[in-house]
């Protein structure tokens, strides 16, 4: 993993939560289209991008509920990283889940996933 190997916690602190969460979103955004058969290398690539941003969320965030919560959800994305064929139902409501952690990320969901 090139992309983001160089991002330190010490940067990362430095957005708030809401950027944190919308970049984080803007990967697993990039993984909806590559949820097909020939595309699963890039896209368990682009779920080790989204782990090694929740990482780093979960490394500079003080606030134990929310560190408890995005650890839980990372448990989401950790599976579908390691399922033989990630389930476009078991990505969307993994991505939706994330949406909804912050209002500013809440936002998108009409934008950027199906209608429930």
């Amino acid at each position: 993993m090139t992309q983001h190997a160089s991002l330190t916690p010490e940067r990362w602190a430095r957005f708030d939560l809401d950027r944190q969460i919308l970049m984080i979103a803007n990967e697993m955004n990039r993984a909806s289209g590559l949820l097909a058969p020939e595309s699963l290398d890039s896209l368990r690539r682009t779920y080790e991008r989204v782990l090694r941003l929740v990482d780093l969320t979960v490394a500079t965030r003080s606030r134990r509920g929310l560190r408890r919560e995005l650890l839980r959800w990372r448990d989401l994305v950790a599976a579908l990283y390691i399922s033989p064929r990630p389930s476009p139902e078991s990505h969307v409501a993994a991505f939706r889940c994330l949406l909804q952690l912050t209002p500013a990320a809440a936002k998108q969901i009409p934008h950027v996933l199906p209608p429930a």
